[in-house]
């Protein structure tokens, strides 16, 4: 199984998703959301594999989301648009994200990896 773990090396929880990952033993592709955003395609192709809510892509706490007033305006965009916007900063991006041959998640809880895993 290709296993892609997609981080901002400075979050806490990236961080702890890392050691988790590192203590169970997982072989996984190390990408820095920063350097190598996700691109548009991707996204919705992660998106539709997950099954989750496109608005679970996003980063609601950070401080990009916030300045840009994203929450009021999400409800107003198509799909394509929110993958473009997604697709332009990885800092608006929800991370960590881990990306299997089954499934995408975003966030990190240790169950549901876990089971994913």
């Amino acid at each position: 199984m290709s296993v892609l773990f997609v981080e901002y090396p400075k979050c806490s929880t990236c961080q702890k998703a890392k050691k988790w990952l590192d203590a169970q033993g997982v072989a996984y592709e190390d990408r820095h959301i920063k350097e190598q955003n996700p691109t548009a395609e991707e996204l919705k192709a992660w998106h539709e594999k997950s099954g989750l809510d496109i608005k679970k892509f996003f980063n609601t706490s950070g401080m990009l989301y916030k300045e840009m007033q994203l929450k009021d305006k999400l409800p107003g965009m198509t799909l394509e648009e929110k993958y473009a916007l997604l697709a332009s900063d990885g800092m608006l991006v929800k991370r960590p994200l881990l990306v299997t041959d089954e499934t995408v998640l975003t966030g990190f809880k240790e169950a549901d990896w876990e089971k994913a895993l």
